[in-house]
């Protein structure tokens, strides 16, 4: 792989605002952008875990688009506008990435654009260069 690689889902803000829901570097680093329980423009799930499941599956997606999955998830970060919100989008995460054991965060801030939304989340994954790609030693 020698070019960035960007994912674009059709999300009203991506062209609104100018970004790309993934980005994935030559080096194999991927980085999604934060992602919400928004599916068809309507929240998905009212509680705090019904959100984190639906964000994580929407981040899941996008790596999906260039071939990754869960198993290659390094880094995750949680973001929550009530701190009672965290035994359950802790337990979201934990059923998508026990197994995975990424680093991660989780972060309580003042909101986000709709105050409907509780939770989002960023992911970070890594794909493994080929034999013969990737930089030199």
């Amino acid at each position: 792989m020698s070019a960035v690689r960007r994912v674009m889902t059709g999300a009203p803000w991506e062209d609104a605002f100018g970004y790309s829901r993934a980005v994935e570097l030559p080096n194999g680093l991927v980085l999604v952008s934060g992602c919400t329980s928004v599916v068809d423009g309507q929240i998905a799930g009212g509680g705090p875990y019904e959100q984190a499941v639906n964000s994580f599956k929407v981040a899941l997606a996008a790596l999906a688009e260039l071939g990754l999955g869960r198993e290659h998830v390094v880094r995750t970060r949680m973001y929550l506008t009530h701190a009672r919100d965290v035994e359950d989008v802790g337990r979201a995460h934990k059923e998508f990435f026990n197994a995975v054991r990424p680093a991660s965060s989780l972060v309580i801030v003042s909101g986000f654009v709709d105050p409907g939304l509780v939770v989002e989340v960023e992911v970070e994954a890594y794909r493994d260069a080929a034999p013969g790609e990737g930089p030199a030693s």
